[in-house]
């Protein structure tokens, strides 16, 4: 059963400058060189950030690929703390990971998307969080599972974690699209929907797989009211060893920050409130009217079932439910609403028909 988080505000976490808005986390893919590190930071510093960021583990899908320095990239990143004064992040995967992590001043970690699908994983890191106070970023899991990023969140939090957060960096897809991940904005909405106290970044860098999106990404997150980003910065993107594409320089991600119109989560305005609250009064209304809709259309599709059962009928019938969601889409076209929103929406009330009918045809099936 899904439980409320114990939370410290992100403002209480003595990580971030206090009015930023958005939130920044920027720095390399990975650690490679103290020149490249100190290069970077410098770069991101007169950009206004103050987190910085650095790969010392990377998890890669092929061996013998770059995986990371170890705890040398951590003596560079323990460098930028104290000559530059920024505060330090990395990805941890494990216990061992945490511990080296504490012992070179790493100010804040976040769990990757591929460990926080794994429950052994995080409950490994959580039991060793206990008794400390390092804040905890959780990136999503790889696939769509919205229960197994509550989960990660649960854990921690159990363990004593309450300066905790989230990063969403997209999910893992097999559907040709221009982005690395799918954004799965929907579950980030859910996510947000649930904990709106719960700090939430995106990571616009693996969302988008190339630089050449991250601007129309990180938009989107702040149009959502996410909290902050996380961004790929590299002093010399084309040298990197690992996601070179995605990189930004220190440059170009301040551009990208200047060009980012920021989203308020509220406001006095009487007018604005006023407007909003009759709108959102008529929303209401249009929901209310839905579910009676949709009530009278589940009260046939019994009928139906009923007649089926009586002469020996299938439930399904896929060509004649082919047919309407064709017709359906084209129709859905014509109102302006996207392909994909009326798929789901009729499939959905298509389950909920034969989970009915079905129920109908299992209570006396005919001799």
């Amino acid at each position: 059963m899904e439980r409320k988080l114990d939370l410290i505000p992100v403002s209480g976490w003595g990580i971030f400058p206090e009015g930023q808005k958005p939130l920044l986390i920027a720095g390399p893919c990975s650690a490679e060189s103290d020149m490249q590190m100190m290069e970077t930071a410098r770069g991101l510093k007169s950009a206004g950030v103050n987190v910085f960021r650095a790969g010392i583990w990377k998890p890669r899908t092929h061996p013998n690929n770059f995986e990371g320095l170890g705890p040398a990239g951590l003596k560079m990143l323990q460098k930028v703390k104290n000559e530059l004064g920024m505060k330090i992040c990395t990805e941890i995967a494990c216990e061992k990971h945490l511990f080296d992590c504490i012992k070179f001043g790493v100010d804040m970690i976040w769990i990757g998307a591929r460990t926080s699908a794994n429950p052994f994983l995080v409950q490994e890191i959580a039991n060793a969080l206990k008794d400390t106070d390092i804040p905890v970023l959780v990136k999503n899991p790889v696939n769509p599972d919205l229960d197994l990023w509550i989960g990660a969140l649960e854990r921690l939090n159990q363990a004593g974690v309450k300066k905790l957060g989230v990063i969403h960096r997209g999910f893992s897809t097999v559907e040709k699209i221009n982005y690395r991940n799918d954004p799965g904005w929907s579950i980030a909405i859910e996510l947000r929907t649930r904990y709106p106290d719960l700090p939430f970044f995106c990571d616009p860098s693996h969302m988008a797989g190339d630089r050449k999106y991250l601007q129309e990404i990180s938009q989107r997150a702040m149009d959502l009211g996410l909290d902050g980003l996380m961004v790929e910065s590299h002093c010399n993107p084309s040298l990197a060893l690992s996601d070179s594409k995605q990189q930004l320089t220190p440059e170009d991600f301040k551009k990208l920050i200047s060009s980012l119109v920021v989203r308020q989560n509220d406001t006095d305005s009487i007018e604005y409130k006023e407007n909003i609250d009759q709108l959102r009064a008529q929303i209401d209304i249009i929901d209310e009217n839905i579910l009676y809709i949709l009530n009278s259309r589940m009260n046939i599709s019994r009928k139906i079932g009923e007649y089926k059962k009586e002469h020996n009928i299938a439930i399904l019938q896929t060509s004649r439910w082919d047919s309407l969601i064709s017709s359906m889409v084209e129709k859905g076209k014509v109102c302006g609403l996207s392909e994909k929103f009326i798929t789901l929406v009729f499939n959905a009330i298509h389950e909920e028909s034969v989970r009915a009918q079905n129920e109908i045809l299992s209570k006396n099936p005919p001799e």
